[in-house]
Order: structure tokens, then sequence, then C-alpha cells
């Protein structure tokens, strides 16, 4: 059972959480299937680019994509972009699918979708750090330990 850098930091944080390793799937479906939730409750975390040297991650539903529109708009500028897989890299520590808040290289400002929220026992599942490796944790608690600014920043997948 190798650790990450994530499943160190939430170890660290308190957070009542449940790590799951499955290995690498082929689909929302199949993770969620692993990982004992509904595909709503795996929870990609997406890093975006405001500006050079200036990034934030983007909490986002399984069953829903950003809304471009919405997320520049929640935070005020006209442009906004995806770094390429090196730059992520670089950014966060962690390779494109394996990226998480937690054991970030760097704690960027987190942006979680409002759609998280509401159910006081919702449990998320978040990537831990590598490919099939993930958490299960309380979708409350786990944004109020990132500090993130909870908003509408998404849309159903078509």
């Amino acid at each position: 059972m190798s650790e990450t850098p994530a499943t160190s930091a939430l170890e660290a944080s308190g957070l009542d959480h449940e790590i799951t390793r499955h290995g690498r799937v082929g689909s929302l479906a199949q993770a969620a299937a692993a990982r004992g939730v509904e595909p709503r409750d795996i929870v990609k975390t997406l890093v975006v680019r405001r500006g050079e040297g200036d990034f934030l991650f983007v909490l986002v539903p399984g069953d829903r994509e950003i809304s471009w529109p919405k997320l520049r708009a929640v935070l005020g500028v006209n442009r906004l972009s995806m770094p390429d897989a090196e730059v992520a890299r670089e950014v966060t520590g962690y390779e494109r699918g394996t990226i998480t808040p937690f054991g970030s290289t760097t704690a960027w400002p987190v942006i979680a979708d409002a759609s998280l929220r509401g159910d006081p026992a919702r449990q998320i599942s978040i990537g831990a750090g590598a490919h099939g490796v993930a958490a299960t944790v309380p979708a409350e608690a786990t944004l109020a330990h990132l500090d993130a600014q909870v908003a509408d920043v998404t849309e159903r997948q078509e």
C-alpha cells in the first residue's frame, strides 16, 4: 500500500476518510462501482489557470462539467485555461487523473460546485494522488477543511 502525499495529508487532516485502491478504471460508472458511491459523488479535481503562476482547484461532481462562463463570472475574470499536463504536474505535484487538493505541492484556492453542498450525511469520493486510489470523505467537512469557495460553476454533462 503505497502512501501518496494525498493520503498523508488526509491522515493529518483529521477528516474521517476511507482509502480505496481499485486500479485504473475505464469510466465514471466503473469508478463509482469500485468506490461504492454514486457517479455524482465522484469528485473530479481540475486545476485551472487564472494567470501566469496563478492556479486554482475546481471540484466538479462526476456527472457534471465546468461551465466556463459561470466560473469566469465567479472569479471576475475574462479568461481561464487548463494547463497542459506537464504544467499541471509542476504546480500540483500530481499527474493528470490523480490531481487532488490534498497534499498538493502548493495549496491553491479551491472552488467547489454548489451541488456538492446541502446533505450533511453526503459522502464523496475524491482522488488520493495516484491512479486508482481514492478517498471517501464527508462532503461538508471536506469543503470546510479545504476552505472551499462554494459556487454554481458547473452544468450537467450532455
